[in-house]
């Protein structure tokens, strides 16, 4: 493919396993990561010489963090995956408004001001990727997780809107939406709570990061040419 493509979020297990396919598939990758440094360079080590452009380390929740990370954008850009997220679990009146602050500049207006920066080169060539991993949440929502839920419904309608101005630019705006992960976010979770959750998704199991990935290597891919502003559903039958 030989295609460029910035990875905010390397380093936890749904960017890593993106990494991976991406790689595999002759991608060239910038990986971006907050405080993970050691999974980071253990994904490098993994992945082929060529395949990695740099690894940047960018705190996304600050304008400094964001301007840093663009600074380092040297190469041409072809495609966006934004992977990184933050949980955020607990009742939604003891949420401080600190918290809320870095949720919306971590999940809504990093991704804003990433997009308008290297967006204007994709319109140039008619040809560009960006993907938002979101969540099931930002869908239908979740009690105790009202925060979370709340940016991740805005990155949908990101893509759902920004889909609709780019198009005819060749610029291609989709998601994937997971449901239940086997990922460290979700090892806070009890055994018991995981059992009950296992229960009421149809599948009845979690869903891998590498399902994910592979959702994201389609979306990503020539063969999903005329899908545009999609929140692609990767929950195993669960909503």
């Amino acid at each position: 493919m030989g295609k460029n493509v910035l990875l905010i979020g390397s380093s936890g297990d749904i960017g890593s396993a993106i990494a991976k396919n991406l790689a595999a598939d002759g991608y060239r990758l910038l990986l971006h990561y907050h405080k993970n440094e050691e999974a980071v360079e253990k994904l490098k080590n993994n992945l082929p010489d060529e395949s990695v452009l740099s690894c940047i380390q960018a705190d996304l929740r600050n304008q400094d963090g964001i301007e840093k990370l663009l600074r380092k954008m040297v190469y041409t850009i072809d495609a966006i995956i934004f992977a990184s997220g933050k949980a955020s679990i607990g009742l939604f009146q003891d949420v401080t408004e600190s918290l809320m602050d870095d949720m919306i500049a971590l999940h809504v207006k990093a991704p804003w001001l990433i997009c308008n920066s290297l967006l204007p080169d994709m319109i140039r060539k008619k040809e560009g990727n960006i993907i938002f991993i979101t969540s099931i949440w930002g869908n239908i929502g979740a009690s105790n997780e009202v925060i979370y839920s709340s940016v991740k419904g805005a990155q949908n309608s990101f893509v759902k809107a920004l889909a609709k101005e780019v198009a005819l630019s060749g610029v291609f705006v989709n998601a994937v939406s997971p449901g239940f992960i086997d990922t460290k976010m979700n090892q806070q979770l009890l055994p018991e709570e995981k059992e009950l959750i296992r229960n009421e998704i149809p599948a009845n199991r979690a869903g891998t990061p590498e399902e994910v990935a592979n959702a994201v290597r389609f979306l990503i891919s020539e063969q999903s040419s005329y899908i545009q502003g999609e929140i692609l559903n990767v929950t195993g039958g669960w909503s």
